[in-house]
């Protein structure tokens, strides 16, 4: 298939924005593989911090970071994304978000539309201009639905002045297939 599902398109935006040195964010970090992918990006001058409510998580990114010497790049933050702005006071270029649990985790422990939507308004107050907000939105089964039923409801209110804000999904594959929204700064 040469159309790419919702992950591959976000990586793709992620390598045509972020360079040498930016400062980016993993704002669901799960099981690191993005946070490894982000602090590969940034190169050796650059910061990704990353966030995410469980420990486990936590474990699992150092362990990936460490295994590719990666680790100085980055901070690992065990809390909400919804509290970034009390971590990251400068500007970034980049935050990527990948909705829903952690693969292989409790299917309990998952993100919600509100605190999504905080954390997307405080990541827009650091955003760069011609920065990027990327959020991969899990909608099948447990409480990915009524996430992304309010993470769609809530998104068209952004500015439009200073900022884009673009849909991409699938219309006729099966399982309920991820959907892409990246928003950028426009001023």
């Amino acid at each position: 298939m040469v159309l790419k599902q919702a992950l591959a398109q976000s990586h793709e935006y992620a390598r045509m924005v972020v360079k040498e040195g930016d400062t980016v964010v993993d704002a669901t970090m799960g099981n690191g593989n993005d946070t490894v992918f982000l602090a590969e990006l940034v190169g050796k001058t650059g910061k990704v911090y990353a966030f995410d409510i469980q420990s486990i998580a936590l474990e699992k990114t150092d362990e990936k970071l460490s295994q590719k010497n990666l680790e100085k790049r980055c901070i690992l933050i065990c809390d909400g994304h919804e509290n970034m702005a009390q971590y990251i006071k400068e500007p970034v270029k980049l935050v990527m978000f990948n909705l829903g649990y952690r693969p292989g985790g409790d299917h309990s422990i998952a993100t919600t539309g509100e605190t999504t939507m905080k954390a997307v308004y405080a990541a827009m107050e650091n955003l760069v201009v011609h920065g990027l907000i990327i959020i991969v939105i899990y909608h099948g089964g447990d409480t990915g639905f009524s996430e992304r039923d309010y993470i769609l409801k809530e998104l068209p209110k952004i500015d439009s002045k200073s900022f884009a804000v673009m849909l991409t999904k699938f219309l006729n594959l099966p399982n309920n297939p991820p959907m892409l929204v990246c928003i950028e700064r426009l001023k």
